[in-house]
């Protein structure tokens, strides 16, 4: 039986962010469009040629995106709403201005609405489809990529969301009433003319994603839009489709997915390992199986023993004359992970180093097991050295430390919960903060600007002493505090100057976790987030940011400064976690430590905490039936962390991009005093949920969208406001914006922020 090795797709940035400099670089018109295309067909090329090198059979084309690949399909589906379509002739600005806004003096238009891919920390953005709908492809990318792979002689596979999942992911627009799925039939025709231009380019086979059945879904709906997308799907000939699920099982889905007209079906063996006894009884002997075997989204080195057993298994239960081959596959795409481990070494120390794994060595690892099912000889060394360090890791004496997890298992009922009831704390806070009506303040950070960016530089490579260094911080911290103040804000910030990361800054002060030096990955659009690597039991061994927030304190004598910290889910979701415990188990040791914190900042006089939560909803499971047990300890370890204080702290924390009418209770469960959350994206559909849980405590909705540069008017913000007041009391309402400010600059912030206290002090003055 012929094996191939593949991969479902590749990191997209460069292994040094090129990517993120070529597009930021369009954006403020340093780069031509040409050159942009130029850049990127070079990187395109660079990637391919890597995988090549470790031998794989065939390399994905079409997962390349300037963006995002949600935004790709919708932009080539002719998914561009009318605000969009007159910006400009090429359509390049146009797509981006569907990604992050677009504002100067001939256009204002925000940007669509973005979510959470799945259960990652990948962002996308969310297609509208209008009732009057009309689909036509409007871009060839994919198989201009195509093209280009096989020009320089790859083997290739174009990479195409499928029709089901981007209208399931899709929205209705505004104004219209029916749903995506409802425009099935007239989306197909677009996807058979796209597959018909490939089949004409030479396209073999194409992956069409469908992550979809990976969730729980009406099998009466879907089963039906899958098999009218397939059935008109198969009649492109000369193609063939492997129909692609990932971050997952299939679970009931399998079934019925296993009888649909495709040529293959990729299963993620890594998270969805529970379907491969059903995989093996249900998908036809003629259909391909692609093994996904390597984990596309966690970096720790496979055990290649272990999945090279699974991977016979399945070639076994496959032989005969009429079976399909067998392919060995990334679980996802290797976009959720780092680039290549090459730049770390020197870096981290050799035992770490042994036990990681990035996209790079997971191309690697995936042509290792396609190699040793036909001759396990072949790769001899591989396979022992791989041995090796599994073992190093499992028996390393650096993983466990006997104190963290004593204290975490002798835990009581009292640790979960504040001194009193939040009605009570409501009272006492009032008295205490003084805060008038509508509160204002920011979600935590200001802008990192290219002076901050610098300082930190040149601090790390000792340019700057550690007495220069803080001295510019605390310049910066001042300002931002005076600048806040003479604004008419009621509750500040420090700014975050310190702090690369919210997430890295933490573990970079936390036992139990390593750092890279370009372990990069896509968060959204341009940006990029380093996650710290959690390896073993996590404490803290001194305060993190005492006194940090005493001195901003002391800069403001007459308004309170919040003092800002990530919070235990967070910091779990926006790491790559240890695989040796339970998720559960990290998460509560990174709780005690956050705990110390709070306490001690409480200690200090800061009267404000903030315990960001922002991943919480990202880390729900994608089955329901798996819910239940997340959102238990997912609350636990927030209450954990929050709850040594006295009634007088006030507790903050934030959410961002999600559907929260799923977590909605486990929010109030939290027993937070204030939450801030993400609104201006997505249409309101907070308020909804308000309606249908309600919600007693205090509450700040963002007022405007900061990951687009357009400043929101008086007018706008004001209208949103207006909306929020008929569904929360005016005595629990803030005024915020939907999220940190750092990646913005501090014109657009300024002018923002002004238009937003606006607000808030009309709407005191019309009480």
């Amino acid at each position: 039986m012929s094996i191939k090795s593949t991969i479902l797709g590749f990191p997209r940035m460069g292994s040094d962010r090129q990517l993120k400099k070529l597009v930021e670089g369009f954006w403020s018109g340093k780069v031509t469009e040409q050159e942009l295309a130029e850049g990127s067909k070079k990187l395109r090329a660079d990637h391919w040629a890597l995988q090549a090198s470790y031998g794989l059979t065939e390399v994905p084309v079409g997962d390349f995106s300037y963006y995002d690949h949600v935004l790709d399909a919708a932009f080539a589906a002719g998914i561009i709403p009318s605000r969009y379509q007159q910006v400009d002739n090429s359509g390049t600005r146009a797509y981006f201005a569907m990604g992050r806004g677009l504002q100067n003096k001939d256009v204002d238009v925000p940007s669509l609405e973005m979510k959470k891919w799945f259960d990652t920390n990948y962002h996308f953005m969310v297609p509208e489809v209008a009732d009057d709908q009309a689909f036509k492809l409007h871009s060839t990318k994919v198989v201009d990529e195509f093209k280009e792979a096989t020009a320089l002689g790859y083997a290739a596979r174009p990479v195409v969301l499928g029709p089901v999942t981007l209208l399931a992911l899709s929205k209705t627009a505004k104004g219209s009433s029916s749903k995506p799925l409802d425009h099935l039939a007239n989306l197909l025709p677009v996807y058979v003319e796209l597959f018909g231009l490939l089949a004409e380019a030479g396209a073999e086979w194409v992956q069409v994603d469908e992550p979809v059945l990976a969730l729980d879904l009406d099998a009466a709906v879907y089963q039906a839009a899958f098999t009218q997308a397939y059935s008109e799907l198969s009649k492109v000939a000369g193609l063939k489709f492997l129909l692609t699920s990932y971050f997952g099982r299939l679970g009931d889905n399998l079934a019925w997915a296993a009888t649909l007209p495709v040529h293959g079906i990729h299963l993620d063996l890594v998270r969805g390992s529970a379907d491969l006894d059903s995989a093996l009884a249900l998908i036809p002997a003629d259909k391909v199986i692609s093994a996904g075997l390597i984990n596309g989204r966690n970096i720790w080195k496979a055990n290649l023993d272990k999945q090279l057993a699974t991977l016979a298994t399945i070639v076994s239960a496959r032989q005969g004359a009429a079976a399909a081959p067998v392919w060995v596959n990334s679980s996802c795409s290797l976009l959720h992970s780092p680039h290549s481990l090459k730049p770390e070494a020197g870096h981290l120390d050799e035992e770490t180093l042994g036990w990681l794994s990035f996209a790079e060595e997971k191309v690697e690892e995936v042509a290792i097991l396609a190699a040793a099912i036909a001759s396990r000889d072949s790769v001899a060394e591989q396979l022992s050295s791989n041995a090796a360090k599994v073992l190093s890791r499992q028996q390393s004496a650096r993983i466990t430390r006997p104190a963290v997890q004593q204290r975490l298992a002798s835990l009581d009922a009292s640790s979960y919960e504040r001194q009193a009831v939040f009605a009570e704390r409501q009272a006492v806070q009032r008295e205490t903060l003084k805060l008038p009506v509508f509160p204002t303040t920011t979600i935590g950070s200001f802008p990192q600007t290219a002076e901050v960016r610098k300082a930190r530089a040149q601090f790390r490579k000792g340019a700057l002493s550690q007495a220069e260094y803080q001295q510019f911080l605390d310049a910066e911290t001042r300002q931002c505090i005076e600048w806040q103040d003479a604004c008419g804000l009621d509750v500040l910030v420090h700014g975050e100057f310190e702090r690369t990361d919210m997430v890295e800054f933490f573990g970079e002060h936390l036992e139990g976790f390593v750092f890279t030096k370009r372990g990069w990955v896509q968060s959204y659009g341009s940006r990029c987030v380093k996650p710290p690597v959690i390896f073993g039991d996590v404490s803290r061994p001194h305060a993190m940011t005492v006194d940090v927030a005493k001195f901003a304190q002391s800069c403001s004598p007459n308004k309170p400064v919040k003092g800002m910290l990530t919070g235990p889910v967070t910091i779990l979701q926006w790491s790559f976690v240890r695989d040796d415990q339970p998720r559960s188990q990290t998460a509560g040791q990174i709780a005690l430590a956050i705990r110390d914190e709070v306490v001690d900042l409480e200690a200090a006089g800061i009267r404000v905490i903030q315990v960001d939560e922002p991943a919480i909803r990202e880390g729900l499971p994608l089955r329901k039936a798996d819910y239940d047990a997340y959102l238990k300890w997912s609350v636990d370890v927030f209450r954990l962390a929050t709850t040594g204080v006295r009634n007088q702290t006030q507790i903050h924390t934030h959410f961002c991009y999600s559907d929260f009418n799923e977590i909605f209770t486990a929010i109030k469960s939290l027993d937070a005093d204030v939450i801030t959350i993400e609104n201006s994206k997505s249409d309101l559909k907070l308020l909804g949920a308000l309606e249908v849980h309600g919600y007693a405590a205090e509450i700040g909705p963002g007022l405007y969208d900061i990951h687009s540069p357009r400043v929101p008017s008086v007018e706008e913000m004001a209208a949103r406001f207006a909306a929020l007041q008929k569904y929360i009391p005016a005595e629990n309402l803030w005024a915020n914006p939907d999220c940190g400010l750092k990646t913005r600059g501090w014109p657009e912030v300024k002018e923002s922020l002004t238009n937003l206290v606006a607000v808030a002090v009309a709407a005191r003055n019309a009480l």
